[in-house]
């Protein structure tokens, strides 16, 4: 089809900051579809993370309460964690769901893995839903982060928002995508290609 759209070529990049494992910021020279030159497009790395709903053996959502320096407050969150490079995105959520809830499950659903900024990229977001979760373990994530666990209904979690509770859009995406049946099932259609 000749009004396809095209992606861009990438002629050439240089790095501008590596503070690896973190963050690196490198500017890209690209090439628009019309042939037109950009020397500086800014491409922006971050280790790709896990965001799990997590739903206990009663349907109670498994959520976080605690301060993130981001948003400089504290914010109702799910649990979620930077992935190791090259780790499986499931076990990786698996993992952190263990280490900052000591929770674990065996049923769990792929809902799908998203780029979080449209033109820089920065990271994926892994997103899972995960089922009949049973507290196995103290929580031990080992970050700075002093974490609160909090067990929520469904309808706890959207009250939430009308106060202003969740700070980060990851959050506000998965509390739609497993809260909307159709969007749900879209969804996992997608994380089982």
């Amino acid at each position: 089809m000749s009004d396809e759209l095209k992606p861009w070529r990438v002629l050439g990049s240089r790095e501008l900051l590596d503070a690896s494992p973190f963050l690196k910021v490198r500017a890209e020279t690209v090439e628009l579809p019309d042939g037109r030159r950009v020397d500086s497009f800014y491409q922006v790395e971050q280790a790709d993370f896990a965001v799990i709903f997590v739903e206990d053996e009663e349907g109670r959502a498994v959520m976080l309460r605690c301060y993130k320096h981001g948003a400089r407050r504290v914010s109702l969150t799910f649990p979620a964690g930077a992935l190791a490079p090259g780790e499986d995105p499931l076990e990786g959520a698996r993992r952190e769901l263990l280490e900052e809830t000591g929770y674990a499950s065996d049923d769990w659903t792929a809902l799908g893995s998203f780029v979080m900024q449209g033109n820089h990229r920065g990271c994926q977001c892994h997103m899972f839903h995960a089922r009949q979760a049973r507290q196995v373990a103290e929580p031990d994530s080992g970050d700075m982060e002093e974490m609160r666990i909090e067990l929520h209904s469904r309808s706890e979690l959207l009250a939430a928002v009308a106060r202003g509770e969740y700070a980060f859009l990851p959050v506000i995406a998965m509390l739609g995508a497993v809260l909307l049946p159709e969007l749900r099932e879209g969804l996992a259609a997608l994380g089982r290609r």
